[in-house]
């Protein structure tokens, strides 16, 4: 698999220097090290190859710990669909199994009752913290741990107290890389179709949007901020309403990847084409929707599996003693497809 021998770097060696030289997940080198997990053979003994070229070995510390009850961690989720806690718990478990932690994955579906339950079995198992996640659309109230003392970090769910330890996406920075790039591309009279005005990410993304117009000397306008449903009908309505209100349209940035295929579909059976007349943008970056529109679509990624990993190094800092508050921001990408085009159709019709 490798075609060369991996070179040994200058410091300590560390399971992220094996899986680098592996090429392969944090999670899968933990596996193949400790044995565990489902790897085909041929991947467990590269890894195991790769490990000994590196001349990696467990330290001390770790070895001392070996004895020592194996340490637990408890994910609740309430997000009914997995949409955005799948990419999250994923992220999340592969720093988890490179530290050898077990994990009592437990799905609440929104339901208080059931997240009680949930809780009450988790503190009966002695689980070392909590990691909380959900769709992130409302704000929650805290964990109730029945007057226990244990470390609980929220990871794309936001709690309505400030000071609890909260990792969510920058939505205003998403926002301003989807304008930014609008900008770039020339495109000046832009209108934002988005989801449901009191949501605080659809707040935070039309920031975003209208401080990267104000840095190139456009404005938005309200009246060209259209908000509605999470939904593709929603994309679906809103072009009616742009093509008859302003015909000069040349870019929609659209709240959500269902909304902006919603809005892609319509242009197109109205004969407007995209990116030549109208430049469109997403946000979340599902791939399933994302990939599959035509044109395929240009999107702001929320990096889930990226909070995911940060969320189960946070926890385990406050696992160890570590104080971590308050609510944090992690920076979203943008992910460049076809629907925007390099540059304007100089015949707009």
């Amino acid at each position: 698999m490798l075609g060369r021998r991996p070179v040994r770097p200058s410091g300590p060696v560390t399971i992220h220097d094996v899986a680098k030289a592996a090429q392969v997940s944090l999670s899968t080198v933990s596996k193949a090290l400790n044995g565990t997990g489902q790897l085909r053979e041929e991947t467990r003994d590269m890894v195991r190859r790769v490990a000994e070229e590196l001349r990696f070995r467990p330290s001390e510390i770790a070895r001392s710990l070996s004895g020592r009850q194996r340490r637990t961690i408890g994910l609740i989720s309430s997000d009914h669909h997995g949409r955005f806690s799948l990419p999250v718990l994923e992220g999340i478990q592969d720093t988890l199994d490179a530290e050898s932690i077990s994990v009592f994955l437990c799905n609440a579906a929104g339901d208080p009752e059931r997240e009680r339950q949930h809780i009450h079995s988790l503190l009966a198992n002695r689980v070392d913290g909590i990691i909380v996640t959900g769709t992130r659309a409302t704000p929650r109230h805290p964990l109730n741990l029945e007057g226990e003392h244990l470390p609980v970090f929220y990871a794309f769910s936001r709690v309505v107290d400030p000071d609890y330890p909260c990792l969510l996406p920058d939505d205003r920075g998403g926002g301003q890389l989807a304008g930014e790039h609008l900008c770039r591309l020339g495109r000046s009279h832009v209108v934002h179709v988005t989801g449901p005005a009191h949501v605080e990410a659809v707040q935070h993304r039309r920031q975003g949007l209208e401080h990267a117009l104000a840095e190139h000397g456009l404005a938005l306008p309200p009246e060209r901020v259209l908000t509605g449903s999470w939904s593709e009908a929603w994309g679906h309505e809103a072009v009616d309403r742009i093509l008859a209100a302003w015909p000069s349209t040349d870019a929609i940035f659209c709240g959500n990847d269902q909304i902006a295929r919603g809005v892609v579909d319509a242009l197109r059976a109205r004969g407007v084409r995209v990116p030549a007349d109208i430049a469109v943008v997403g946000f979340d970056n599902w791939e399933i929707i994302a990939a599959a529109t035509r044109p395929p679509l240009t999107t702001v990624d929320m990096n889930l599996h990226e909070l995911g990993r940060q969320a189960g190094l946070q926890l385990l800092t406050m696992i160890d003693g570590g104080e971590v508050r308050g609510v944090q921001r992690l920076p979203c990408s943008l992910v460049v497809r076809e629907s925007c085009g390099g540059q304007m159709s100089q015949n707009r019709g």
